[in-house]
């Protein structure tokens, strides 16, 4: 608790000297204003007193001169239009309690319907201590109920559900407003993640309390002929991720049996974790790939709370490669920071002396980006973090992100690095406009 404390003085320093420096200014002013002196003490470590000191008490002139102190790249460059300045707000019963990092649920929650399936039976076994209790449906279970808030979002790891789904098994991946598609479909299994990940744009999701998993695989493989399409690329881990649990769930031995019945098909696990005993059994068919997400151990460090070191996920990745496994790999979102390139080009060279080019099914890029309403969730839940520290601002779909010149930077720099390993990997960008496609020379990848 001692950075939502150290925050709070912050904040408290930074409403008393806007305060008093521009007594005029009217409420929602005012509250631009604070956010503004508050944003640029946190980042530069400056007393907000300091910041306010000797600029006229005229709102033009006060916000002109903050928001080029706050988005210097962006504001030269004319990029910073429409700033994002919502209230802040910090609340102690919001911010996430870091030292509860072993998952283990206090309640098993199963529809009757799946009360006694093995996935039931499964995490009874793996929680004994966990109270146990049935449902008729978990859609029953959640009306009437006030919709849950960032601390009920903190409590999710508390929860388990046990579900029996009837009607939501794929869907295309949902790509943002007037970016490039990827082509990637998404095998709809589990919702929730045991990792906290300061950017993940499940917060923004807070409508259910807990972790929800189907216990029918067999009715998603089904229906799966029904939805496919040869080629296409397919994966489980956009809600969830896909072998944090695996152990329990043992969702990866069927669905790479089934894909066996689909050779022209491309099924993905993605995922942080290093669960991998399951699929290292498995005899698979070779057109499965095992993914990671990865970033500097530092970002690690500092962002991806109760996930797997950098280290850990690269010994992973040369096991599954070993064991005949494509590889894919996430840089997404890559974060911008003092010395980024360096450490961004050690995570590319750790993974070429890990595994080999022909190892590689694709790769995909990705700057940091969320949806305006999700800074106020991370301010809340991870208070003092630095994610927020970086130039973000409405970007060409209203997501918050890095100004556009700064993502070409730091996409044509990945580019080359992995272009240092070989000059043919796939690579394709994740959720980007089709100018920065363009200015790249980037081509989509096919249906696949």
């Amino acid at each position: 608790m001692r950075s939502y404390k150290k925050e709070s003085k912050r904040l408290k320093d930074s409403k008393d000297a806007v305060n008093s420096a521009f007594r005029r200014l009217g409420i929602n002013k005012k509250q631009e204003t604070i956010r503004l002196v508050y944003e640029i003490s946190k980042r530069d470590n400056v007393k907000p007193p300091d910041i306010v000191r000797g600029i006229p008490d005229n709102f033009k002139k006060i916000k002109d001169e903050l928001l080029k102190r706050r988005f210097p790249y962006a504001s030269l460059n004319r990029q910073l239009s429409r700033p994002h300045l919502p209230k802040l707000k910090l609340d102690q019963d919001s911010a996430l309690d870091l030292e509860k990092s072993v998952f283990y649920p206090d309640n098993i929650i199963a529809e009757t319907s799946a009360s006694r399936s093995k996935l039931s039976d499964n995490f009874r076994k793996a929680f004994p201590k966990a109270k146990f209790s049935e449902i008729k449906s978990l859609k029953d279970h959640l009306a009437g109920k006030k919709s849950s808030g960032i601390s009920d979002y903190n409590k999710r790891r508390g929860t388990v559900f046990i579900t029996h789904e009837n009607y939501d098994f794929f869907k295309k991946c949902p790509c943002t407003k007037m970016a490039v598609g990827c082509g990637y479909h998404i095998f709809n299994l589990s919702f929730g993640c045991i990792f906290d990940c300061t950017y993940c744009y499940l917060q923004e999701y807070m409508n259910v309390p807990g972790l929800i998993f189907p216990a029918n695989l067999d009715r998603f493989f089904q229906e799966f002929p029904k939805y496919k399409k040869p080629g296409m690329r397919i994966g489980t881990g956009e809600f969830s991720d896909s072998l944090m649990l695996d152990h329990i769930t043992e969702y990866s031995l069927p669905i790479i049996d089934f894909f066996k019945k689909h050779r022209d098909v491309y099924f993905e696990f993605k995922t942080k974790s290093v669960n991998i005993d399951k699929v290292l059994k498995a005899n698979h068919s070779g057109n499965i790939v095992t993914a990671w997400s990865l970033n500097p151990q530092s970002i690690i460090d500092e962002n991806e709370f109760f996930a797997p070191s950098l280290k850990e996920r690269l010994k992973a990745i040369k096991k599954c490669a070993d064991a005949g496994y494509k590889i894919a790999c996430h840089f997404d979102p890559v974060i911008y920071f003092n010395g980024w390139e360096k450490e961004y080009g050690k995570v590319i060279d750790m993974l070429f002396d890990a595994i080999k080019v022909k190892d590689i099914a694709w790769i995909s890029i990705g700057t940091l980006r969320f949806n305006p309403k999700v800074k106020q969730v991370i301010e809340a839940r991870f208070p003092g973090n630095e994610l927020l520290d970086g130039e973000l601002v409405p970007g060409f779909d209203n997501k918050l992100r890095y100004p556009h010149s700064i993502r070409h930077e730091i996409y044509s720099s990945m580019l080359k690095m992995l272009s240092k390993h070989s000059k043919k990997l796939p690579v394709y960008l994740c959720m980007e406009n089709s100018y920065m496609w363009k200015e790249l020379r980037l081509r989509p990848l096919c249906a696949r």
